[in-house]
């Protein structure tokens, strides 16, 4: 072939500082001619110039025209799993909440981890998948970055030129053992031990849905996971009856709280709609006084639910902050949710809102600062409680050992109160068939009553 040739020498990279940056430039000369590609900083020359170094030891044949490897060149055609993974997570990103956005994050990485051609140069430590979640699959997509930081160019650079190529995906090649292996680290953790259930099976749904977006692309022309029989881990369904506090439990822990000076008073009512309303944690960091519908001096109150602010990590939310405002679970933007509030946490908010002095639109719960309320702060306040309200054997038990607990066993009063199971899916926010699934179980204690109730039903009749 007239345009290649094997006549390469690579010089050592030119450093040019302006006055306002510097520039590192990769030099090399192939047959006659020099070529030059410059770089903003040194590590992505210190990559580039390698990469060429290699390829000349190796003996590949260069081409005049690109003054590139020809290796290169059909690499830079094929697709390959880390390049189509960019894609996939760019066209999820806009559309998902920001805790959907790290998990796909996490499955593609593992799942990247497992698609590696070699490990041969690869990013030493934690490199390659900080580059991975850090950049690939966040940064980039967060604040438009069009190159990586410094410090994980080369760790880019190599996960670049080191997957495996889509076109491998396919029924007549590797479609099936790809898959599997894909599988298997998405069973494990880092340290190699079994993945929970619940963790395997939903990075399983990211990855499937990666394959149907590259069918749908016309990359592949099946899904390789239906080649593949797996066994999907056991997940358990229903609620731990363990962690459940009953209403002696759930009182002592709100009064544990309430004994830590004036920053456990401000939380009182904060674990409170956790328990008799069944809030989840970030709906209560979202509550407003508006959303108190309802506060009677007696009998039942009413609030009305309109967002949550999870906390996803600031990579993943389009504010940068560790929390964003969205739409309530499982419900479309702008859709609202009504929860009867128990005369006992009526009386805990009133109290709430005027010691506190709550304005109309303000927060209801605030760190000890005034801003937002962090769950460092309420994590740290809730372990106190349980240490000083729980026994010895409590304590070493899984009772109630996050304030979601809480959740659990507010919507398992109301079951076991017999309200019906429609209703308590629509105040908990859930749908039927994840309630019954879930929560159908008493509180701790109420077994013994239902076993009494079943005694009694089945006592023979004395004269």
């Amino acid at each position: 072939m007239d345009d290649i040739t094997y006549d390469v020498r690579v010089y050592k990279t030119d450093v040019y500082k302006g006055k306002r940056v510097t520039t590192y430039t990769v030099r090399w000369k192939v047959a006659r001619k020099t070529w030059k590609e410059p770089f903003r900083n040194s590590a992505q020359a210190d990559s580039f110039r390698s990469s060429l170094l290699t390829a000349a030891r190796k003996g590949e044949a260069f081409s005049l025209k690109t003054g590139r490897p020809l290796s290169w060149e059909r690499e830079e055609k094929a697709l390959t799993w880390f390049t189509f993974s960019l894609d996939y997570c760019a066209a999820k990103w806009p559309y998902a909440s920001p805790n959907h956005r790290r998990g796909i994050a996490e499955a593609l990485t593992d799942a990247t981890e497992a698609l590696l051609i070699t490990s041969k140069g690869a990013p030493a430590g934690g490199l390659l998948r900080e580059a991975l979640r850090a950049w690939a699959y966040s940064g980039r997509l967060q604040n438009g970055e069009t190159e990586p930081p410094e410090h994980l160019a080369s760790a880019v650079r190599w996960l670049e030129r080191n997957t495996v190529d889509m076109s491998d995906f396919g029924p007549d090649r590797q479609g099936p053992q790809l898959a599997r292996q894909v599988l298997g680290r998405l069973s494990r953790r880092q340290d190699g031990t079994p993945a929970a259930g619940s963790t395997a099976t939903r990075k399983r749904a990211t990855f499937n849905n990666a394959m149907e977006y590259a069918c749908e692309r016309r990359v592949l022309p099946v899904n390789p996971l239906t080649l593949v029989r797996w066994t999907r881990p056991r997940v358990a369904q229903t609620l731990d009856l363990r962690v459940v506090a009953n209403p002696d439990q759930a009182r002592r822990l709100l009064d544990a709280v309430r004994g830590q000076g004036k920053r456990g008073e401000r939380m009182v009512a904060f674990f409170g709609v956790l328990y008799y309303a069944a809030l989840r944690p970030e709906e209560a960091v979202d509550l407003r006084r508006d959303h108190l519908v309802r506060l009677p001096d007696d009998g039942w109150g009413e609030m009305r639910l309109t967002h949550a602010e999870p906390r996803s990590g600031s990579r993943w939310t389009n504010s940068g902050k560790p929390r964003d405002r969205q739409p309530l679970k499982h419900r479309a933007p702008g859709e609202t949710r009504t929860v009867p509030i128990h005369p006992e946490l009526v009386t805990l908010l009133r109290h709430h809102v005027k010691e506190f002095n709550i304005p109309a639109g303000g927060r209801l719960f605030v760190g000890p600062r005034g801003g937002i309320m962090t769950d460092r702060t309420y994590l740290g306040a809730w372990r106190k409680a349980r240490a000083s309200a729980l026994s010895e054997r409590e304590a070493a038990s899984p009772l109630a050992e996050t304030p979601y607990a809480l959740r659990h066993a507010a919507v398992s009063t109301w079951l076991g109160a017999g309200v019906p199971p429609a209703q308590v899916a629509e105040w908990a926010g859930h749908s039927v068939a994840v309630l019954l699934r879930v929560y159908a179980k008493c509180v701790a204690g109420q077994e013994e009553d239902a076993k009494r109730r079943i005694s009694e039903a089945t006592r023979p009749n004395h004269p």
